[in-house]
């Protein structure tokens, strides 16, 4: 297909993000295959099928109420937290299928972390924020914990703000700064995949770019599938950009091709601003 006029401004990406990466040879972190998912009798999702490859950021777009949200919630089945919903289909996670009733998913959503549109830090020192995990987890030496707190602060790009005051209370740092200490809190648990749900939504645009730089970052080492609204974020911070329409997964490719030359109209005219 010919590269059509999209009428979208397609910014530069990210510190870190390489848009033409070629992930075809990077191993599927995620493998969603022929998904369905519901709300009691209600479905919300339909057949969708997706492949994550590791090491790379895939965004999720489309307009409130297609599902991406809702899809995103079963990579790590949060969507099990609701009464009355019901996953059929496969969903691997590094060749494991998490819908097994068998899986542990206590463990899965420490494999598979996930930060919400909200900052939601504990009413705890930014120290014990980001040691919460590893205490539950079992780890009680002081100075494991002090060097664990140290490098995931650092990983979020928050060390340097707020090395000297890690004892005091995690409500008084500002929004962005909130967001990246609930990004260190969710690195301190070792996760292979971190799913992002708006995380930037809420933030001026100063700490808006904090968090898409730190994305840049950390996909060196780790999956990230974030959920975002604001389409130039999607072509600033993802490799591959998926598209949902009511429950739908319209179109999934390479996040220059989905920009520049869609293989679908829908796609284009979302993009475009014609319908969203």
């Amino acid at each position: 297909m010919a590269e059509r006029n999209s009428g979208l401004s397609v910014p530069p990406s990210v510190r870190g993000v390489d848009r033409n990466l070629d992930t075809s040879s990077h191993a599927a972190a995620i493998d969603v295959r022929n998904m369905n998912f519901y709300y009691g009798e209600h479905q919300v999702l339909f057949d969708i099928s997706l492949m994550v490859p590791e090491r790379s950021v895939t965004a999720l777009i489309g307009p409130s109420g297609c599902g991406k949200s809702t899809f995103l919630r079963t990579l790590n089945r949060m969507n099990d937290l609701v009464e009355g919903t019901r996953c059929t289909g496969e969903c691997l996670v590094e060749g494991q299928n998490i819908m097994d009733p068998a899986v542990d998913v206590v463990l899965l959503r420490k494999h598979v972390g996930m930060v919400f549109q909200k900052s939601t830090p504990f009413p705890k020192s930014i120290f014990d924020n980001v040691a919460y995990g590893p205490r539950v987890a079992g780890e009680k030496n002081r100075s494991v914990l002090a060097d664990l707190v140290e490098s995931c602060l650092r990983k979020a790009a928050l060390w340097e703000e707020v090395r000297d005051r890690l004892h005091t209370s995690a409500m008084a740092l500002s929004g962005g700064q909130q967001q990246r200490l609930c990004i260190a809190r969710t690195l301190a648990t070792n996760p292979r995949i971190i799913l992002m749900d708006e995380p930037a939504s809420a933030l001026d645009p100063a700490s808006t770019d904090r968090i898409e730089n730190l994305i840049g970052e950390l996909c060196a080492n780790y999956t990230i599938v974030i959920v975002t609204h604001n389409m130039q974020q999607a072509s600033r911070v993802s490799h591959q950009t998926a598209f949902f329409f009511k429950g739908h997964l319209v179109e999934c490719g390479p996040t220059m091709q989905i920009f520049t030359s869609p293989s679908e109209k829908q796609t284009e005219d979302y993009i475009t601003g014609r319908f969203g």
